[in-house]
């Protein structure tokens, strides 16, 4: 069952804003876990689920209720919970008879409560993981031809839908398609991509969200203090994390933790409940290996694994933090997030300022192939040290656009272990005390190669014709030729170019591009196809600078009068003269307008004679 949490106390505790009074409490002794303690009762306790919220509100105000709602998310976002709700809005009925389909409850109606408990007549929930067969459907379709007993409309909740058979769901179309006015049927799945296309057309679609970790972190925080229970706020966020979006699963993983911590919740005892890894060891830990200090890592990874942490666990924290850097250095705004600690906002920032991204990319890749084979391995330690040391050695090397250049240019390659993260002397910097990271590592290291990036590139191309005029000086006569009639030009820059075809074009003109600029600068050239028009081809704008020409040639009084003088005569040719040469042209007085005219004139007598 899938349940978003926000719930209610017990009648013998204080109700708190945004959990609504609770039924009885169970008989003496029986403890209610706090998933369904506070599971929701109405749509304003659900959390995280607002756009849903949104529109059941405008379609029940409105008077557009569908026949079927199919919701589907992860486990434990709220499914099974609202379709609960949503039998509860379809046959709210106050005391005394009034009331209609409604989501705004603001008092139990007389169907709610057996409603909520699963245990009214006309609403049926039906779990598909255990009645699959055709058999199960068939007693829903002959049964929805009667009317509801005492409620307004008949409900079927069928949870985990996509576990029915086939035939199953085809016996389901046509009651589906043209159900009673009194029926009304609501599915949930954690697998939409399992439920036949035939059954969702016929239903109106909610996809669940998962709860941010923020919300989830005060939705626990509102627990702690309703249950008088100590949290620290770095404990809720772990469960938070851990939960991965769920509420339902945050609320189990408290439970543990409250009976782990005996009534406190603290972040050392969340860890060891979970086998989590100390989120400043993490931190250390990444510090080491950007460093390239490889007995420190082994050190660390060595102590969180006698403290208890799964090696594979420290290298997905590992793993997350290095994302966290990147988005730090990306987006310096996600630093508010609240789901971050201290420690991982201050030191996240340093890392950030002082990492370059392909560093931070190389390392993520890394550690993304390193986890399986960790989890895999019979000897996980051994599998992390490793991953480790591939991680510290490997983390800044050169690109292989990188590694051609300096072979080309002669400059030296380094000989094997980590680099620096960022340029500085070649002696040791340790942490400060702040927490930033060091950025040389104190044991001798290979000379540091020249950053080969810095240097400027032997050929500078500012436009686009400067890429294809290169193309005629290297002779390459075919791929000039492409470039000038069967692309556009969208948009470029130095070391980008995105172009869309032209009718005809060949689609492996982006990747032949890129290959040649990559051997005529010695650069690695971005060349993408867009779905954008672009510019004319260069060929098209020549004819267009063409006709122009003619016709602004055309429309000259000489030449008019030229054409005047000879009928049949046609304009072969523009030449356009330089400016400098019209300006001298102007200064001598070499031919003015009369003169040019009786030289045509005495040029067309001696052509005639």
């Amino acid at each position: 069952m899938d349940e978003t949490t926000a719930g209610t106390p017990p009648n013998d505790e204080p109700a708190l804003p945004g959990f609504p009074p609770a039924p009885a409490p169970p008989a003496q002794g029986a403890y209610r876990v706090l998933a369904r303690k506070y599971r929701p009762r109405t749509f304003d306790d659900l959390i995280g689920q607002e756009a849903m919220v949104r529109t059941l509100s405008n379609a029940f105000e409105t008077g557009r209720i569908p026949q079927a709602w199919m919701l589907t998310g992860v486990r434990g976002v709220g499914k099974t919970t609202t379709a609960r709700i949503l039998a509860r809005g379809l046959n709210y009925q106050t005391a005394d008879g009034g009331g209609g389909p409604t989501i705004h409850m603001p008092a139990l109606g007389v169907h709610c409560e057996a409603i909520m408990e699963s245990r009214h007549v006309d609403v049926l929930e039906m779990d598909a993981a255990s009645h699959t067969g055709i058999d199960d459907v068939r007693q829903i379709i002959d049964g929805i031809r009667y009317s509801p007993v005492s409620a307004r409309y008949k409900v079927y909740i069928i949870d985990e839908v996509h576990m029915l058979s086939e035939k199953a769901f085809n016996a389901f179309l046509k009651t589906l398609e043209e159900p009673p006015p009194h029926a009304k049927f609501i599915f949930a799945t954690t697998e939409i991509r399992k439920v036949p296309v035939t059954i969702l057309s016929r239903c109106q679609r909610f996809d669940l969200r998962r709860i941010d970790a923020d919300k989830l972190v005060a939705h626990l925080a509102r627990i702690c203090e309703a249950e008088g229970v100590r949290a620290e706020q770095e404990a809720l966020a772990a469960i938070a994390r851990a939960a991965e979006g769920s509420a339902r699963d945050s609320l189990s993983l408290l439970d543990q933790a409250i009976a782990h911590g005996a009534g406190v919740v603290k972040a050392e005892t969340v860890r060891d409940m979970l086998g989590l890894a100390d989120r400043t060891q993490v931190i250390d830990l990444f510090e080491a290996v950007m460093r390239g200090d490889v007995p420190a890592a082994f050190a660390n990874l060595r102590t969180q694994y006698d403290s208890g942490a799964d090696p594979a666990v420290v290298l997905s924290d590992l793993a997350a933090f290095s994302h966290t850097v990147t988005r730090l250095k990306l987006i310096p705004e996600a630093a508010k997030d609240p789901a971050l600690s201290e420690a991982e906002r201050s030191r996240g920032l340093d890392f950030a300022r002082g990492l370059p991204v392909r560093a931070l990319s190389r390392a993520w890749q890394i550690l993304l192939k390193g986890i399986p084979e960790v989890q895999g391995s019979n000897r996980p330690v051994a599998a992390a040290e490793m991953v480790l040391v591939r991680l510290a050695y490997a983390a800044d090397l050169p690109t292989p656009d990188e590694a051609l250049r300096a072979l080309r240019d002669g400059t030296p390659l380094p000989a094997g272990g980590p680099a620096p993260a960022s340029p500085s002397s070649s002696s040791a910097s340790p942490p400060t005390s702040s927490g930033n990271m060091a950025l040389a590592s104190s044991q001798p290291r290979p000379q540091p190669r020249p950053d080969v990036r810095s240097a400027a590139p032997a050929v500078r191309l500012r436009r686009f014709e400067d890429v294809v005029a290169l193309a005629g000086e290297k002779r390459e006569i075919v791929l000039k030729a492409a470039l000038e009639r069967e692309v556009r030009l969208v948009r470029f820059e130095e070391g980008s170019i995105e172009l869309s075809l032209a009718e005809g074009g060949s689609r492996t003109i982006a990747n032949d591009l890129a290959r040649a600029l990559q051997q005529w600068t010695g650069q690695r050239w971005m060349v993408a196809l867009s779905t954008e028009q672009g510019a004319p081809t260069l060929h098209e704008q020549a004819l267009a600078a063409e006709r122009e020409r003619r016709e602004g040639a055309a429309s000259h009084p000489l030449v008019q009068a030229v054409l005047a003088k000879f009928p049949g005569a046609q304009i072969v040719n523009v030449i356009e003269r330089k400016p400098d040469e019209q300006a001298s042209d102007a200064e001598t007085g070499i031919l003015g307008e009369a003169d040019a005219m009786a030289a045509h004139e005495t040029e067309a007598d001696d052509d005639l004679d």
